[in-house]
């Protein structure tokens, strides 16, 4: 069940990571400070007061880099893949190093299996993301980029927060969506294939 847990809150993150790229790793270190959670071995620098210190001006510096009109479409260049990073190191960092005794297979497997599920989801919610904000733009001249950034703010703190509180909730939740997603895909695919 713990491991349920854990890779419950790392999807969480990864998934707020995809909307916002320091915020979660904000709140994280925000959570870890006050002791309501504990970073995975090796994630603790998260809780320092100089992490702190960048990752609550790199959080706002990105937030409001959002309500700038041509600076939004330029920071989603960078933060695609910046985003599938953070949400590989947060599901990383939560699945942690495997139990004492453990081989380093089972290691190899806790990480690298979160950080590649972590940073894919993370990575396809951000293109998503640009999806939207490109859509907005061609559909309002830009006006309603705004309304897209504050959808994303707010997703990023609650995601963020839940994935904390509730972590296999959240967890389950993602894995249902990304079964939709998925299934959904697969319908449009084989409809495809049948029309042509």
């Amino acid at each position: 069940m713990e491991t349920i847990a854990a890779l419950g809150m790392g999807l969480g993150l990864a998934a707020a990571c995809g909307l916002r790229v320091f915020v979660p790793l904000l709140i994280v270190g925000l959570a870890t400070k006050l002791g309501l959670m504990s970073p995975g071995q090796g994630f603790e620098w998260v809780a320092s007061w100089p992490a702190l210190l960048a990752l609550t001006t790199a959080s706002l510096l990105e937030v409001c880099a959002y309500y700038v009109p041509w600076l939004d479409h330029a920071l989603d260049t960078v933060a695609t893949p910046a985003a599938a990073i953070a949400g590989a190191l947060m599901t990383a960092s939560q699945l942690g190093i495997a139990a004492p005794g453990a081989g380093l297979l089972e290691h190899a497997a806790k990480l690298v299996g979160g950080g590649l599920a972590g940073g894919g989801l993370a990575g396809m919610i951000q293109v998503s993301t640009v999806g939207v904000r490109g859509l907005s733009t061609m559909t309002t001249a830009g006006l309603g980029n705004a309304i897209v950034a504050t959808v994303e703010n707010i997703g990023a703190i609650v995601l963020s927060v839940l994935a904390i509180i509730v972590p296999a909730l959240i967890g389950l939740a993602i894995a249902v969506v990304c079964l939709l997603l998925v299934r959904r895909w697969l319908r449009r695919r084989q409809a495809r294939l049948s029309v042509g």
